[in-house]
């Protein structure tokens, strides 16, 4: 029987957390595999609530508790190292804690993984559910990462990896810094499902404009060496068009293009395999519901 693990970064969200194991436990009721849940709580401020002791289907749920507070994105890597130097397991499915990953679509990953069993299978994004501004500034973020990286990547967190990629995964230093574009620069073997962003269950989303500026250009930082190429393939271009119309104006996109390649290399600064090798230091106290043993 298959061994899956579903992978859940929280942080002071336990009443989506809780609403999201009773969902995840009504959809995986019948899959013929032992299902179980590992939570990366990311030192969140608020007291733990709401969470059951046991559930029908799934087996054990484990909560990471992290003494310090390293942000979405390395939780995911941390809670895969840990994964793979301490579980057994076939697959683990990567999903966000609020209810925007949707349990019923737990069954399409499952279903996909029979039929493609050394494949990584992505959640694409066909139709989301937020606010015309976000809409744009999704688009926005796409095409920049399709400009600069010839990328196109329609899916965030929400995934589901066979134990061979998520080996490969914890050995490459940028998944310290961006899940998504480590998995698309790591893996070529991959296919996907459609996915539906769906609604939060609790609370609005905590991520600021500043925050959603900051994730875009973390995922572009991963492809560095790119970026660079094509900003300066780019810029020998635009030199060429205005060589014979130069003036203040035709200098800010100059400008702009230069600034950017700053930041990305910048932010790229964090990528950092020592960090992600000593990651399981950060881990506290590791709870076990149900479990009388927790340490």
């Amino acid at each position: 029987m298959k061994k899956f693990i579903i992978l859940i970064p929280l942080f002071n969200d336990w009443k989506s957390v809780s609403k999201l194991l009773n969902e995840i436990n009504s959809q995986v009721i019948n899959w013929n595999a032992d299902v179980s849940v590992i939570i990366v709580n990311d030192a969140s401020t608020e007291a733990r609530s709401g969470l059951e002791s046991n559930y029908k289907k799934i087996k054990s749920v484990k909560i990471l508790n992290m003494k310090e507070n390293r942000v979405h994105q390395r939780c995911i890597a941390s809670g895969l190292k840990y994964i793979c130097e301490n579980e057994d397991f076939d697959r683990v499915i990567v999903m966000d804690a609020d209810g925007e990953d949707r349990p019923e679509e737990l069954n399409d990953f499952f279903n996909k993984a029979q039929e493609n069993s050394k494949m990584t299978i992505t959640g694409n994004r066909f139709k989301r559910s937020e606010g015309i501004v976000f809409k744009i500034l999704y688009e926005v973020h796409k095409l920049l990462t399709l400009v600069f990286t010839g990328k196109l990547i329609k899916f965030g967190n929400f995934t589901c990896l066979p134990k061979d990629h998520v080996k490969q995964l914890i050995q490459k230093p940028y998944l310290w810094n961006s899940y998504s574009s480590s998995v698309v620069r790591t893996i070529n073997d991959r296919t996907f499902i459609p996915s539906k962003r769906g609604l939060r269950y609790v609370l609005p989303s905590k991520m600021n404009f500043t925050g959603l500026v900051f994730h875009s250009l973390a995922i572009i930082s991963v492809f560095r060496n790119t970026v660079i190429i094509r900003s300066i393939t780019f810029l020998l271009v635009y030199l060429f068009l205005i060589s014979n119309n130069f003036s203040i104006l035709t200098l800010i996109p100059i400008l702009f293009l230069i600034l950017f390649v700053l930041i990305i290399l910048k932010i790229s600064k964090r990528t950092n395999m020592e960090g992600l090798n000593k990651s399981l230091e950060n881990i506290g106290s590791i709870d076990v519901l149900g479990n009388s043993n927790s340490r």
